[in-house]
This record gives structure tokens, C-alpha cells and sequence, in this order.
């Protein structure tokens, strides 16, 4: 393996020099600016040096069936030797897809943990109801919570406590009190202010839950 790479970088740097000096000869006179012979050189390795790298972002396995494969190794060679040729394209192109891939997974990374985060933000719920909690405490606020509960929020409460349902859409709630969008939002705000209630957003839009401290107050309110 050792000796196929050493062989694999011969052909790679050879085939670099080569189509350095074609291009040095084809376009030294055309472009004063880059009429530099190590310049040339330099850019033809460079991009020779890049094929193994584009065979794997295409995954090809050219490099490995190169090994002990005349033919194989006679095509890599020609990869290598039309990068050198083309490296000023072969370099921009590359670059480009590289940060178009980068920019991606980028976009990718950032969608996967907003999804997180709304999963995390939808379990919560469920985690606190499936938990046993430690009252002691708690005794006390809970009672001055469930004394200051008025009808409407009792109302509330007891419909986000009840049904099929964890997760309450606004249209629902009121549909269930029968109370108008306004007063029903009011009072949700009211009870999330007092932690007896919460919210959470998610790809359908808002949605309502009880907390556990207000199925207790709840619980004692009843």
C-alpha cells in the first residue's frame, strides 16, 4: 500500500509539472500578469493534487482499484493530467462546491437544532406530568394560587387538564369555554404569568399546556 501511494503522488506531481509547463507555454503570453513559470508549476501540482479528493467527494474508488491495475492507474493519470490543465477552472470550481457543501451542512445543522429544540420544548410537558414531584413547599403557594383562581381560569385550566389532547390550540380552548378569543387569551397569558399554565411553538403554531402546579392547583381548587 505504502508503494502504491508513493506511486499514486509520482504520477500526481509529474502530471502537475507537465500541464504546469503546457499552460506555461500556451497562456505565458497571453496573460503578462501570470507569466510566471513557478506560478504555473505551482497551480498544475496543486490541482493534480486535488483529484483524489474530487474522486471521493464523487465516491469513486479509482484510487484504490489504481493498485495493481495498469489500466486503472493509466486513468488516474489522465484525471490528474486534465486538472492540471484545467486547474484554473478545476481550483475555482472546487472551491465553490466546497463552500456550497459547507454552507449546507451549515443550513442543515441549523433546521436539526430548531427541530430539537421544539422537540425539547414539547416533551417538557410530558416529562413534569410523568414525574413525581417533591411537595414539600409547595403547600402553601399552591393554596393562595387555587383561593385567587377565578371561574374563567378554573375553566381553563380544567379544559387544558382534560381531553385527548396535551397540546391546546387558542381555537379549541374557546371553542370548549365557549368564551371569546380575547378573554380566553387573557386569561391563558394570566395563567402562564403564574406558571399554572405554558406554551410552546412549534411548526403548527402556538400551543397551550398544563403545568403540573396547575393540575395541583387544580386538583385543590376542585
Amino acid at each position: 500500500m505504502a508503494n502504491h501511494i508513493f506511486i499514486l503522488a509520482t504520477v500526481m506531481l509529474l502530471a502537475g509539472i507537465f500541464g504546469g509547463l503546457v499552460n506555461y507555454y500556451l497562456y505565458g503570453d497571453k496573460d503578462p500578469d501570470a507569466a510566471s513559470l513557478p506560478r504555473f508549476l505551482v497551480v498544475g501540482v496543486g490541482a493534480s493534487f486535488l483529484v483524489p479528493v474530487v474522486l471521493d467527494m464523487v465516491n469513486s474508488e479509482l484510487v484504490l482499484e489504481s493498485q495493481g491495475d495498469p489500466s486503472r492507474l493509466l486513468i488516474f493519470t489522465g484525471f490528474c493530467l486534465i486538472s492540471a490543465l484545467l486547474s484554473r477552472f478545476f481550483i475555482d470550481n472546487l472551491s465553490d462546491r466546497i463552500l456550497s457543501e459547507a454552507k449546507t451542512a451549515k443550513q442543515r445543522s441549523e433546521e436539526t437544532q430548531q427541530n430539537l429544540r421544539i422537540i425539547q420544548s414539547e416533551l417538557l410537558p410530558l416529562i413534569d406530568t410523568e414525574t413525581e414531584q417533591d411537595m414539600s413547599g409547595e403547600t402553601t403557594e399552591t393554596q393562595d394560587a387555587s383561593d385567587d383562581l377565578d371561574v374563567t381560569s378554573a375553566q381553563v385550566l380544567k379544559i387544558l387538564s382534560g381531553g385527548r389532547f396535551i397540546f391546546r390550540s387558542l381555537a379549541g380552548v374557546c371553542r370548549e369555554a365557549n368564551q371569546e378569543e380575547s378573554t380566553v387569551l387573557k386569561t391563558l397569558h394570566v395563567l402562564v404569568n403564574r406558571s399554572l399554565a405554558g406554551k410552546v411553538s412549534g411548526k403548527n403554531g402556538v400551543r397551550w399546556h398544563i403545568t403540573e402546579k396547575g393540575r395541583r392547583v387544580l386538583e385543590t381548587n376542585l
